[in-house]
């Protein structure tokens, strides 16, 4: 039987869904919240407790790194990687378009950064997450003035999936592309060989299996 505090539960759950989807039908409803200050959690915070909370207002840098084991996954966890036919594709808007093979990406600048990911009422992991420094794509594909926004492709077994963020984030590696996390190399089913991580983003849009990223 269903108690008041399950009903209470679903009905936040409910409620977040519907901003975080009204958020990405009209960005300038998210933009509304940009100035309410985050939430410092304090230290000895459980990550797990945070799976009804908005990563996007919560200050996280008193949070643990929680052990790869106790991570929880989401979406496909067993897309194919081919190591000889695979390459990271970054074009559109941009002055040089280039691929890059998976040996080539772990020889470019590195970024590592500790992000909650929050699985709306499912889980919460928080990682160190590590990858490609989307300041070196940008400097090396110099996207035109006009670029104000990034997409992310990535492969499932029901088609491809497809984020977009602002090239302000990307740029400042709020947003950028993981291929190892915890000190290990990114695991086939958390998205090897790429995954996105999206700081302040819910868990949905941390797309696996990345393969191209398109500036427009």
């Amino acid at each position: 039987m269903q108690t008041r505090r399950d009903f209470l539960r679903l009905v936040v759950r409910s409620f977040l869904w519907f901003v975080t989807t009204l958020g990405l039908c009209f960005p300038t409803v998210g933009s509304a919240f940009n100035g309410i200050k985050k939430r410092v959690l304090p230290k000895g915070t459980d990550p797990k407790s945070l799976i009804d909370q908005n990563p996007e207002f919560l200050d996280t840098r008193n949070l643990q790194v929680m052990p790869l084991k106790d991570f929880g996954t989401m979406g496909d966890t067993d897309a194919l990687f081919d190591a000889h036919a695979w390459r990271l594709e970054v074009t559109g808007a941009v002055k040089t378009s280039f691929q890059f093979t998976y040996d080539e990406i772990l020889t470019l600048p590195a970024v590592e950064r500790e992000v909650l990911l929050v699985c709306i009422g499912v889980f919460a992991n928080y990682g160190r997450w590590k990858g490609i420094s989307m300041q070196e794509l940008v400097k090396r594909a110099q996207p035109l003035p006009s670029a104000s926004k990034v997409f992310f492709y990535g492969r499932s077994r029901v088609g491809d999936r497809t984020e977009v963020f602002t090239i302000d984030e990307v740029k400042a590696n709020k947003v950028f592309l993981s291929y190892a996390v915890n000190g290990t190399i990114l695991p086939r089913d958390y998205g090897f060989p790429l995954r996105i991580v999206a700081e302040g983003h819910w868990g949905s849009h941390w797309v696996k299996y990345v393969y191209k990223v398109e500036f427009a």
